[in-house]
């Protein structure tokens, strides 16, 4: 009798083929773009008069009179308190959570989720602007700070913190939940040895924070709503100044500079994040959907009387030999892992906490919502201009990275060090549509697209983190030797392929900068774009906070999001190569 033959694994030359759409992809929408804005700061002019080369002199004046300075201390100091959540408290609930067992963190997800699909950048923004009218509710009312120049930054620096902790705090602890099972994972998962939970934790944590402060550094709609960079410009953000100067006072050149210095830094970041996550050899796997839960009792098997044998577990053995024990199966560590009543405990009152807190930080939006009257802002045309590009320009994005995860991930062209060439994506991992603004625009300008359905797409033909995520996952798959390459690792990874997708559109929706830029016509309005322009207009009484998150676009997400959460997402385990694994509880 032969034994089966193994499948035969794919070709690595087949991962540099996947790989090339998103390398020509990130050259086009990336690469170019970026060059198009270093070579745009070296002039002056605009739309209005002819460019003429000049240097370095935009950055001169920019650094020389502070301007810069001020506007990035001041966006910094904006990311300081999502930074603490992220870091501080995300952590601390996803410990929480995942030592409650089962049902209670499966809970947290749900309700975490919602706080996720329901965030509206320039719906939480309008509804503190409700705070600067006469008869303002409740905690809105602190909005009349922004009226003070002396007041202005902490009032903002408050209300960002605020508007933003529910989401932060929800990605943050999506995050930490699969870290916190790297030590659930069985060896017969992966052929590595695994890394223990502090590691993972580790790295994961270093990473959020990363991410935090780089997205932060590109706030935009929150300035840009509720104080325009005023009072007397002591509300400046880096993203604001670059609006100010390329698109108000139409100068392309100072533009420019200030999107090539926030690019430099962002870029920096990210090379810093992708170093830290190939250093430490971090994979994404998925764990059995049979595995004992974290936290569950694992059952020990009764003990013979003296002197009767013991049979083995592992079948019969030959006459003479010794009993051999059965190979320990499964995530043997889960045992001892949870704290049992205590843990579930603890884990409710903290779950408890966060609602509280997160219910108090968001009821000036959920008041706005409920008396929220019916505007433009909300109409079908609205929603088409808004959901259509960006659901599209979601799945363009997603399913280029997906490829290349796919050949870099999966199929390992450089063998154990694939991960590296995560290297040549890694400056733009950050990067949103702000630092490349100036220079899509002037495309677009040239296409003549401008004031166009088609213009509202997102510019971004690859989405950088979704390929970062998707190659960890794909490379933890990989290293299973049990499944050949589509079993093991194609249809495992492409449920994460779609919900990277959901959650790429949903960044999209609620973008304010791009939609604002390319569409001047009112009929082109995505729903931010026309609760911007109702906030300027003298002839509405009250803002429509819930044009950008309407309760079918929001169900029909939350039941995607759950779903997801329960199915797939709380199998996710995120391991390292950095230190022992955890041993078996005795």
């Amino acid at each position: 009798m032969t034994s089966p033959t193994p499948p035969q694994a794919p070709s690595p030359a087949l991962g540099w083929l996947l790989a090339v759409p998103a390398l020509f992809g990130t050259l086009i929408s990336l690469v170019l773009p970026t060059v198009q804005t270093v070579w745009l700061s070296l002039q002056r002019g605009g739309v209005l008069r002819e460019s003429t080369y000049v240097g370095f002199a935009n950055y001169g004046k920019l650094l020389g009179d502070g301007e810069f300075w001020r506007a990035a201390w001041f966006t910094l100091s904006l990311v300081a308190m999502p930074s603490l959540v992220a870091v501080v408290v995300a952590p601390l609930l996803a410990v929480a959570l995942d030592r409650a067992g089962t049902w209670p963190r499966r809970a947290g997800r749900i309700l975490l989720s919602l706080a996720i699909v329901t965030f509206s950048p320039v719906g939480v923004a309008a509804a503190w602007m409700r705070g600067l009218a006469p008869d303002a509710p409740g905690l809105a009312g602190l909005a009349e700070g922004l009226r003070d120049p002396a007041t202005a930054p902490g009032t903002l620096r408050l209300i960002v913190a605020a508007g933003t902790f529910g989401v932060v705090c929800a990605l943050a602890v999506m995050a930490f939940l699969p870290a916190l099972r790297a030590g659930s994972v069985p060896q017969g998962i992966s052929g590595a040895s695994r890394g223990g939970v502090a590691p993972a934790m580790l790295v994961v944590g270093v990473v959020v924070a990363i991410a935090t402060v780089a997205v932060g550094l590109q706030t935009f709609s929150f300035g840009l709503v509720l104080t325009r960079g005023g009072p007397e410009r002591s509300t400046e953000t880096l993203a604001g100044l670059e609006y100010d100067s390329a698109f108000r006072m139409a100068e392309f050149g100072p533009g420019a500079s200030v999107a090539t210095l926030t690019g430099v830094i962002l870029g920096v970041l990210g090379i810093v994040a992708t170093v830290v996550v190939a250093a430490s050899r971090l994979s994404v796997t998925l764990t059995p959907r049979t595995a004992p839960e974290p936290g569950a009792s694992v059952p020990t098997p009764p003990t013979a009387p003296a002197g009767v044998p013991t049979t083995p577990a592992a079948g019969p053995t030959a006459p003479g030999a010794a009993p051999v024990a059965a190979p320990a199966v499964g995530p043997v560590v889960a045992a001892g892992r949870g704290g049992g009543a205590v843990g579930m405990a603890v884990g409710i009152v903290a779950l408890v906490v966060f609602l509280a807190v997160a219910l108090v930080c968001t009821w000036p939006w959920i008041d706005g919502v409920l008396a929220s009257p019916a505007s433009a802002a909300g109409s079908l045309r609205s929603q088409v201009n808004t959901w259509v590009p960006a659901i599209g320009g979601a799945v363009v994005s997603v399913g280029v990275a997906y490829l290349a995860a796919l050949g870099i991930g999966g199929l390992r062209p450089l063998g154990r060090g694939s991960e590296w060439l995560l290297l040549v994506f890694a400056p733009w991992l950050f990067v949103g549509t702000g630092p490349l603004g100036v220079a899509n625009w002037q495309n677009m300008r040239n296409m003549g697209l401008i004031d166009s359905f088609l213009a509202l797409f997102p510019p971004l033909l690859v989405s950088v983190p979704a390929l970062l995520v998707l190659t960890l996952l794909c490379k933890g798959l990989a290293e299973r030797t049990d499944k050949d390459f589509f079993g093991g690792v194609f249809l495992p990874s492409l449920p994460m392929a779609g919900i990277l997708a959901g959650a790429v559109a949903l960044v999209n929706a609620q973008d304010l900068l791009w939609p604002l830029l390319v569409a001047q016509k009112p009929t082109l309005y995505t729903a931010p774009v026309a609760q911007m322009a109702q906030l300027g207009s003298f002839s509405a009484a009250k803002p429509d906070v819930g044009a950008a998150t309407p309760l079918l676009v929001v169900a029909v997400a939350l039941i995607a999001v759950v779903a997801a959460q329960l199915l797939y997402l709380d199998r996710l385990a995120i391991t390292t190569n950095g230190s022992r694994a955890r041993t078996a509880t005795a």
